[in-house]
């Protein structure tokens, strides 16, 4: 096999995408559309990648590390100038490029590495990626011969009538003899309309040299969908959103409303289990099988273990284990860790804290920086009391132990193995194991005080 390199072209300011952010980190389905396109031809085996970026590289370089080599495109002037910019890397070399957009998120790894192959197999100099487009205004057409060779690209606004009705269009990704992409290159011209290098150009030049040219043609319109404005970033949600989405029910998970759940790219979901309507799974979670996600739940970079129901809550960057129940409506943040058969209930917010095993803490509750054992009971409306404006400190309940409602622990302290915790207590020192912690005002009545206030009135 030749050897293969790839040029992603990500210099555009996307100026339609009317956005502070650079075009190609737009995010699809959580992950910016280049990181999209890098992770797909990485699958090709490549020997180098170059992305050619201007506006914006730095911040380019911080998503996408060292899985590409960056070259600055200081003057935007048009697609083959870009590419030129990528002849120091790669200008020696023989073997096979692929030249891609980096506003293309949807062109799948086979659809590359079917391109790849056709070009080699026909020993082409340059084979164009097109696709049949439903309504294919505003693209370039592909016009072939009585042998079915490509003669040309047209663009729509130079197409005769006759050339208007072809429905082959150019996705703008090519394959190409890496020396003569860089050699046709020095031979395109910028006499047009924009005063730009169009790598489209090099189609016709090579085509005037007899040099071959061939076409393959991908049977799915829609991967080459290129994003240049709010619109088609929505539309490449969607088709991304359903590709993940029929990929999990085919191994094995339900989802019972693919067009109201979204699940991020890197999302693990094992089989059997059941996402409901509306729930938004990310980052890096992973599902284990028979565990029930929402409805209207929001995950992010957590493990979720068997058989555990995660209802109308929202968790992040924490651990959640077997058969334990959430919600509806508790907020898991960052770094919490729930044990097997737990259960965080209605409106209860854990933070940093350790839900030991067999543990409740069923409604209107805060837990934050905390260490719960094993088989604790905190009663409705518990706060940790962790930080006094300065600091945080840790609260410790260690196993057995039972909190009644409306109690205030105020950290750092220690409730000890199976003692109580009177309703209605502000605890400030630590609970022996095995005692009784009452810490509130003695009661007082004052019988007929209430007519007097009800007068004064």
């Amino acid at each position: 096999m030749a050897n293969r390199y790839a040029i992603i072209l990500a210099a555009g300011q996307g100026t339609r995408m009317k956005s502070n952010l650079y075009k190609v980190l737009h995010p699809v389905m959580g992950r910016p559309m280049v990181q999209h396109v890098i992770d797909q031809l990485e699958q090709a085996q490549l020997d180098e990648m170059v992305t050619i970026v201007g506006h914006g590289a730095e911040k380019v370089a911080e998503h996408i590390g060292d899985q590409s080599r960056l070259v600055i495109q200081d003057e935007q002037l048009g697609t083959g100038h870009a590419a030129m910019q990528a002849e120091d890397v790669l200008g020696n070399q023989d073997g096979t490029t692929i030249v891609v957009c980096g506003d293309t998120p949807l062109i799948t790894s086979e659809t590359y590495q079917a391109l790849f192959d056709h070009h080699e197999q026909e020993n082409a100099k340059a084979t164009i990626l097109t696709a049949k487009a439903p309504t294919p205004a505003g693209y370039g057409r592909v016009i072939r011969n009585e042998k079915n060779e490509v003669e040309r690209i047209v663009e729509h606004k130079d197409a005769s009538e006759q050339e208007r009705q072809i429905d082959e269009i150019n996705t703008g990704t090519y394959c190409f003899d890496n020396k003569t992409l860089f050699q046709v290159l020095k031979q395109v011209s910028n006499d047009n309309a924009q005063g730009e290098y169009y790598l489209p150009d090099v189609i016709e030049i090579a085509k005037k040299a007899n040099q071959k040219v061939s076409a393959f043609m991908t049977a799915d319109f829609e991967e080459t969908l290129g994003i240049n404005d709010r619109v088609a970033l929505a539309q490449a949600e969607k088709s991304m959103k359903k590709r993940i989405n029929e990929n999990h029910m085919r191994n094995g998970v339900t989802i019972i409303d693919p067009d109201h759940t979204y699940i991020d790219p890197d999302v693990k979901i094992e089989q059997d289990v059941i996402i409901h309507p509306g729930s938004i799974i990310g980052g890096k979670s992973v599902i284990k099988s028979e565990a029930e996600i929402g409805p209207h739940s929001e995950i992010r970079n957590c493990s979720i273990g068997e058989n555990s129901v995660v209802k109308q809550s929202v968790a992040t960057d924490s651990t959640i284990g077997k058969r334990v129940k959430i919600g509806p409506y508790a907020h898991i943040r960052p770094e919490a860790a729930i044990g097997n058969e737990a259960k965080v209930g209605n409106f209860v917010e854990v933070k940093k804290a350790d839900i030991g095993d067999g543990s409740k803490v069923s409604h209107l509750s805060y837990i934050g920086d905390a260490d719960v054992g094993n088989n604790v009971n905190i009663g409705c409306g518990t706060i940790t009391v962790n930080y006094d404006g300065k600091n945080k400190s840790l609260t410790t309940i260690e196993d057995d132990a039972f909190i009644g409602c409306n109690s205030n622990l105020i950290a750092p302290v220690t409730v000890g193995k199976g003692s109580y915790v009177a309703a209605g207590s502000t605890i400030t020192k630590h609970v022996p194991d095995d005692s009784l912690s009452v810490a509130r005002a003695r009661q007082t009545n004052k019988e007929g005080y209430a007519s007097k206030i009800k007068n004064r009135k």
